[in-house]
This record gives C-alpha cells, sequence and structure tokens, in this order.
C-alpha cells in the first residue's frame, strides 16, 4: 500500500479548521443552546456532542488523507484534535482577562459570548486547568476517532449502530415516550420510567441499549447471505418483479401492520410529521424521475405542485364568483392531476433543447412565474391573490371525513405506495431505459433511434402527475392554501433529498424524505438552527457520501469508480 506523506504544517493546517468550526459553534450561539438538552443523564448533552463533532469531522478528513497505517491514524488524531482546542482556549482568556477586558469588551460586540459558553469550553473548572483538560479531551477524542474509521468493518459497523441510536433516543425521548404512552394497561409508562429521568436517558438504559444495538448488527452482519438464509430482507424490486420467498412475505405482513397501526401508536403530532414527510416523498418521486431518470435538472417543480393544490381548491370550493364549482375531492383529484401534466408539458415544450445549468434556470423562473401569478391580483377572482383559496372540502371515504392528521396518513400513505410501484415500473420498462440513455448521452440516445423531444415531454409530464397529487393532497389536509405556501424552497427540498436519499433510488427518497423533512419537525426547539444544520448536512453529504445514503447502483459505480479501481490495483500489488 502506497505510504501517504505529510507535514506538521498539514496537520496544524487541519486542526485550526477544526478549532475554527468549534469556535463558530459557540460564537453563533449554538453550543449554549443544545447544552441544555440532555441526552444521558447525568454527564452528556446535546451541547457535548456539538463540541467534539468539529474535532471528530476534521479528524475524520485529516486520517483518510494522510493515514495510512494504525499508528499514523493514531499520531494524525493527536495532533489534529489537540489543536482544534486552539481557538476556544483563545475565546476563553480573552472573555476572563481583566487587563483585556479594561480595553476590549467581546460581549459588546459578541452577544453569545457568556459566561456559560465559557464554562462549556473549560468543562466549568477555572480557565488554566479547563484550557489543559479540553486540549487533552479533544485529543483523546481525536486519537478514538483515528482508531475507529481504521478498525475492523464488522467492529466500526456496530459500534457505530450503538452509538446513533443511543443518542437518538437520548434526543427523541419526548417522541419515544408519547409512542410508548400510547401502549395499553401502563405498560409503556412504565417502559418510559425505566429508561428515562427527566426526558433523558439514563446510564443503565443507555448502556442497555447500545449493546443490544451493537449485538444485533454484529449477528446480523455474521449471518450467511446466499439463498433462503436471505431472511427478512426485501425491496419493491423483489414485490415488483421476482417475487418474494416465505421469510420475505413475513416481514411485508410485518411492515403492512405496522404502517396501517402508525398513525394510532404514535399521536396527532406525529402523525402530522409523517403526513408531511409522506408529501415530500411523493414529490420527490415524481423529480426523481425528471432529475434521477431522465438526467433533466428541474429547480421549478413546486409549480406543479401548486397546480395540483390550487385546480383541487377552485374545483372543490363554491364562492360567489363561481357557483357552480363545490365537486367532492375524489371527483376534483383527476382533474388536478391532468392540470398539473398539461403544465408540465407546455413547460417541457420550450425547454427541449436546454441542458444542465440553463435549464436549472429556466424552470426555476417557471416556479417563480407561477407564484407570482397566484400572488398577483389579475388572476384573484380565480385563484384568491394573497387571500388563497379558502374552505377547500376535505375528502370522504365510505362517510367517514378524512381531516385528522391521523386518516390523512392513510391518503398520503396510499398515494406514496401507488407512485412508488409506479416509478419502479417505469425505471424498468422501455421507457425508464430511455431516461437513462438519454441522461448519459442526448447524443448518443438521439442516434440509437430514441425520440428525444417525447421522452423528454414524457419525463415532465409523468414528474408533473406526481407533484400535482401531492399538491391536491396538500391543499385537503390544509383546507386554506396561499401562494407563500408554494415558495422556491418547496423545490430546493424535493432536489435537496433526492441528493441526500440517492439520485435514482426509491428507498434513497424515502431516506432522504425522513433525514430533509422529518427530523426538522422533530427538532422544533432548534428552529432558528434549522437551515444552518439543513446546510451543513448537505455539505457532509457531499464530502463524505456523494452519491447518497442509499444510491442506484448505476450512480454509486459512476461516483466510485476512481476509487474501486485504486482499491483494486492496490489488492494486486499486495497479493503479487
Amino acid at each position: 500500500m502506497e505510504e501517504k506523506t505529510y507535514t506538521w504544517r498539514d496537520l496544524i493546517n487541519y486542526g485550526l479548521l477544526g478549532s475554527v468550526v468549534t469556535l463558530y459553534f459557540g460564537m453563533i450561539g449554538m453550543l449554549e443552546l443544545f447544552d441544555e438538552r440532555i441526552l444521558i443523564t447525568p454527564f452528556l448533552s446535546l451541547g457535548d456532542v456539538l463540541l467534539f463533532s468539529g474535532v471528530i469531522g476534521i479528524v475524520f478528513f485529516a486520517v483518510n488523507k494522510f493515514a495510512s497505517s494504525l499508528n499514523e491514524a493514531f499520531k494524525v488524531g493527536a495532533v489534529v484534535g489537540a489543536v482544534s482546542a486552539i481557538f476556544p482556549i483563545v475565546l476563553s482568556f480573552i472573555a476572563t482577562s481583566e487587563l483585556i477586558a479594561e480595553q476590549f469588551v467581546i460581549r459588546d460586540v459578541f452577544v453569545s459570548v457568556t459566561d456559560r459558553l465559557v464554562e462549556i469550553y473549560n468543562f466549568g473548572l477555572e480557565p488554566i486547568v479547563g484550557s489543559l483538560v479540553l486540549i487533552v479531551a479533544f485529543a483523546i477524542v481525536g486519537v478514538l476517532t483515528a482508531l475507529f474509521i481504521k478498525t475492523d468493518p464488522k467492529i466500526e459497523r456496530p459500534l457505530l449502530m450503538g452509538i446513533v441510536l443511543t443518542l437518538g433516543i437520548g434526543l427523541f425521548s419526548e417522541n419515544v415516550t408519547q409512542i410508548l404512552g400510547n401502549l395499553p394497561a401502563g405498560i409503556g409508562r412504565s417502559i418510559s420510567r425505566l429508561l428515562f429521568t427527566n426526558k433523558a436517558l439514563t446510564i443503565v438504559s443507555a448502556l442497555i441499549i447500545f449493546l443490544l444495538t451493537a449485538g444485533i448488527t454484529y449477528w446480523r452482519m455474521r449471518r450467511p447471505t446466499t439463498g433462503e438464509s436471505r431472511g427478512f430482507n426485501f425491496s419493491f424490486e423483489d414485490i415488483s418483479n421476482r417475487g418474494l420467498n416465505r421469510a420475505q412475505m413475513i416481514q411485508l405482513a410485518i411492515v403492512a401492520v405496522v404502517l396501517l397501526l402508525l398513525p394510532w401508536m404514535v399521536g396527532s403530532f406525529l402523525s402530522q410529521v409523517l403526513f408531511n414527510v409522506g408529501l415530500f416523498i411523493l414529490m420527490g418521486l415524481g423529480l426523481n424521475i425528471v432529475v434521477g431518470y431522465a438526467g433533466l435538472l428541474d429547480l421549478g417543480y413546486v409549480a406543479f405542485f401548486a397546480f395540483g393544490a390550487y385546480t383541487m381548491g377552485i374545483l372543490t370550493t363554491a364562492t360567489s364568483l363561481n357557483p357552480g364549482l363545490g365537486l367532492n375531492f375524489w371527483t376534483a383529484l383527476p382533474f388536478a392531476i391532468l392540470i398539473a401534466v398539461m403544465f408540465g408539458i407546455i413547460l417541457g415544450v420550450p425547454v427541449l433543447n436546454m441542458r444542465g445549468d440553463y435549464l436549472a434556470i429556466v424552470t426555476l423562473g417557471f416556479g417563480e412565474i407561477i407564484r407570482i401569478l397566484a400572488l398577483s391580483d389579475w388572476l384573484a377572482p380565480v385563484m384568491g391573490g394573497a387571500q388563497g383559496v379558502l374552505k377547500i372540502a376535505k375528502p370522504v371515504f365510505f362517510g367517514v371525513e378524512m381531516g385528522s392528521p391521523e386518516t390523512m396518513y392513510y391518503m398520503v400513505l396510499a398515494g406514496s405506495l401507488l407512485v412508488g410501484f409506479v416509478a419502479i415500473r417505469l425505471r424498468d420498462s422501455r421507457l425508464g431505459r430511455q431516461w437513462m440513455a438519454m441522461r448519459e448521452d442526448e447524443d448518443v440516445a438521439e442516434a440509437m433511434g430514441i425520440n428525444l423531444v417525447q421522452t423528454k415531454l414524457m419525463a415532465f409530464a409523468i414528474g408533473a402527475a406526481f407533484s400535482g397529487l401531492a399538491g391536491a393532497i396538500f391543499s385537503a389536509r390544509v383546507n386554506n392554501i396561499f401562494p407563500h405556501s408554494f415558495n422556491l424552497l418547496i423545490s430546493i427540498n424535493a432536489l435537496s433529498l433526492i441528493i441526500v436519499g440517492g439520485i435514482g433510488s426509491i428507498p434513497g427518497v424515502i431516506i432522504g424524505a425522513l433525514v430533509l423533512v422529518g427530523l426538522p419537525e422533530l427538532l422544533r426547539e432548534f428552529s432558528e438552527y434549522r437551515l444552518l444544520m439543513y446546510g451543513i448536512l448537505l455539505i457532509v453529504m457531499m464530502l463524505v457520501r456523494p452519491e447518497g445514503f442509499i444510491p442506484a447502483e448505476i450512480y454509486k459505480r459512476e461516483l466510485r469508480a476512481d476509487e474501486e479501481t485504486e482499491t483494486e490495483i492496490e489488492a494486486q500489488v499486495t497479493s503479487s
């Protein structure tokens, strides 16, 4: 294996970068706010996790770049970790020095530099002692991170899963308690008292969760993976193409029962969160066809969402201006989808010869034009202008009005399952192969006899249909829609979730929606830093795993081709 070269200056530069990140989290008030959220009582808070996250992240990049052996990883982790403490120590010294305070009061300029922040950096100790402890703690975390990176994957993955799940349960303890509270006979409350104390995990419960998770993960990795022993592992492809074996059918039945009972298990608030996630899954599946399959970068996707919502609102709301309207939800739903399809084709026609950035700019402008038109007085008699469309009819299913979060969850669940199945069938069809050929190279695809005009218009039309369906369901849920509900951020969220989840991947869309839509909804107590954390996640994903959490195989091969070639060459050199 080729030795990686570096200098002390390289390690110091990486350490200073980690120090800047740690300082930044403190200077904007994140550390102090997050420190109030205890994960494991009495010693670990979310602020502690954030304090060490900068060190962990920068050591990860430094070790992967500079360390080719365990000894080198140990050295890199220790040095980079120790250097990462410099700027927080400097800030603590400036904030507590009486001599400097006479000339310059830092807290008059940086309002987030408080006594509490200094205590966090110094672990509640005297400045000199606390600074030494911070250096040692960062160095230890750096070493542990480096050793973790270089350890055997059979050990690394169980440990990582155990840590993530334990911290996740501690972070979402209120939601876990709410779910457990819905269990019968007071069982859930008893479990909650055993797990949590003052909304935080106890040391014993945290240790049990970690060991169980790590043990189960290790056991699953050790299981055979051939033949019938694949066991409880199925996918949409299995259902639609190959069929399921007995174990997979059992798993599918369990998943189906859980999905059907889920809203009554989690309560109204979490049902509303699941509804929001489901809406973005619907939009993500549609945009995945346009961007993931066909390779057409669409930044105005929210326009079709708006068409579906406004069509549903206009057709189901009887007003003095439109006394003849007032259809029910099910009658208006096909019209909402057809209107979205029609405008998808209208958008597709003028952009047939555009690619890449040019296509993105045109679609972005299209989305903004639709929002401005909905807001204008010109279309106010029909679309309501700034006042929007009010009193939209709720769907009624066999006499049951579906207006609550629990009942609307089933609506979006049915839509997501239907759209997911259609997307799978389209991907494996002749049209899907045409999309993928066009995505790789339009000129070659046209030379092979693919009609680019028809293929592009089909992508825009089908993607718009899925988005229109999501918009119609959204309007029925909220009952009142306004132009500001259809801003550019909706398109950005839909595009981001398929990038984070994995472009061209159906499971990736689901994971992306859970991460980028579900998690922020559950962390509303930190809403002022929502977009900051959103941006950090996108940056980290693009640096660490650009293909997404669950990428399509073709994208994974494209993005990891160089790494796989290098690995094969190293293996051949080692074997020879």
